[in-house]
């Protein structure tokens, strides 16, 4: 296991009783480079949405624990906020919640020349997803191959 998996995997680990108290889900962790400054991010929400002030919740808690496990080698920026409307589909709850919805999947290949496809998601396991196209044809992706899968919206 990688340092990055280690971070997250405690991280999330930490945090759930946190999230458990307060009713919050845990949408994500990542512990990712931007520039020269290391983040460790913690993704939460909530029926109805996420607040500014839930976020300061958590964060307040979990800075005090973060201090004192001291898990992380050298410095970073931690933050909490809400995955946003156009969250990704990344664990298994997500994909439950999104059956039946209209999915945007993007793949870092072109496939048939193209490389974003919209559909309603019909069916996925741990290896691939398959959406119904707007024509009724089912189209099956290698999870692979997909760079980004998360609800799609019509603005």
């Amino acid at each position: 296991m990688s340092k990055k998996q280690m971070y997250e995997a405690r991280t999330e680990e930490l945090i759930t009783p946190i999230l458990e108290r307060f009713c919050f889900e845990l949408v994500d962790v990542e512990y990712v480079k931007e520039g020269s400054s290391w983040y460790l991010r913690v993704y939460i929400d909530k029926e109805g949405g996420i607040t500014s002030d839930d976020c300061a919740d958590v964060s307040r808690e979990m800075n005090e624990i973060l201090d004192r496990e001291d898990y992380i080698e050298g410095s970073y920026i931690f933050e909490v906020s809400s995955p946003g409307l156009l969250r990704p589909l990344k664990k298994e709850k997500d994909y439950i919640r999104s059956m039946g919805k209209k999915i945007e999947i993007r793949t870092y290949h072109a496939i048939e020349g193209q490389k974003e496809f919209y559909g309603l998601l019909r069916s996925f396991d741990s290896g691939v997803v398959s959406i119904e196209q707007e024509d009724g044809t089912l189209r099956t992706f290698e999870k692979a191959e997909i760079a980004l899968i998360r609800l799609a919206f019509d603005f």
